[in-house]
């Protein structure tokens, strides 16, 4: 058999597997027929007619990290700082990055540069080091605006440094130093403030609270003396009317009551021989109760 007659087949063969296209997901393959834009070929097997059709770009959908290089930039106070920058960008639209933009990358840079140096320059430099997520925000916005004619999605922009020349950096520690001394001397000053307050109000708490026990301490005693008074009257209340009972209920008890008084008589008598000169006892014989009372006089007096 003749090995001419399969070279026909051999180029079928040939021209078709140069005419499969295999695109990977997240990936973007753009396709040209004689010079003109034909179509996107989308992830998966795809044909491209030979010689008619071509593959001219193919990028990736995934979210890409664009590394900005330090630029000097002028603050609104006059301040030369170095300011460099990270951005994260998405391919959203491969057709108008290919054709609207000759260098995607390049030009985002460029305009990325334009847009540190444009915000730093409103700003003075305390305000670039302590608003430095607004100008992120606002860097985001304003990118996001200008890259939508290229097909491209800004989705975060992170300021990494902002670096002063070293003349700045040394004048900043210097005040640095001085202002962290001044809200040291001045939270010195509040503490002793504080603390002679806080001794002078302990002070006058223990004050109250002593008097409030001596005032205390006397209305219990004169309560307690009270309630004593209170207790004997109503024992004494209680006795007379005991004695009372009694001699009612049993006549001879009155016999018994003299017999105790004549001896309490000779006690007492005992008591006047010891007793202090001109002492001199009035009693009613009749009276048991006046007898009572008039020895404990005697007793009290001697």
């Amino acid at each position: 058999m003749n090995p001419l007659a399969f070279a026909p087949l051999l180029l079928v063969v040939l021209l078709g597997l140069r005419s499969l296209r295999i695109t990977q997901q997240g990936n973007s393959v753009l396709v040209e027929r004689l010079g003109t834009f034909s179509r996107t070929l989308t992830p998966g097997i795809n044909v491209v007619v030979p010689f008619l059709e071509k593959e001219v770009s193919r990028q990736s959908l995934k979210e890409r990290v664009l590394d900005v290089p330090p630029q000097p930039c002028i603050t609104k106070d006059n301040v030369a700082i170095s300011v460099d920058a990270v951005i994260y960008w998405q391919l959203v639209d491969h057709f108008k990055s290919y054709y609207a933009v000759l260098s995607m990358e390049t030009a985002l840079v460029n305009l990325v540069l334009t847009q540190i140096r444009s915000e730093v320059g409103l700003m003075d430099l305390d305000q670039t080091f302590s608003a430095r997520q607004a100008i992120n925000d606002r860097l985001l916005q304003e990118l996001d605006a200008a890259t939508d004619p290229w097909g491209i999605k800004v989705t975060r922009v992170e300021l990494r440094e902002l670096l002063p020349s070293p003349g700045v950096t040394a004048a900043m520690e210097k005040q640095m130093t001085a202002e962290r001394r001044k809200r040291a001397t001045i939270l010195d000053s509040e503490g002793e403030q504080e603390a002679a307050i806080n001794v002078a109000r302990g002070r006058a708490e223990a004050l109250v609270l002593e008097k409030e026990a001596e005032s205390r301490a006397v209305v219990i005693s004169a309560e307690a003396t009270a309630q004593q008074q209170k207790l004997l009257a109503e024992a004494r209340g209680q006795a007379a009317t005991t004695l009372a009972e009694v001699l009612e209920k049993h006549p001879t008890a009155a016999e018994a009551l003299r017999l105790l008084l004549a001896k309490d008589w000779m006690t007492m008598g005992e008591q006047l021989a010891q007793a202090k000169a001109g002492s001199v006892l009035m009693v009613d014989p009749q009276s048991p109760a006046s007898l009572l009372a008039a020895l404990k006089d005697l007793q009290q007096a001697s």
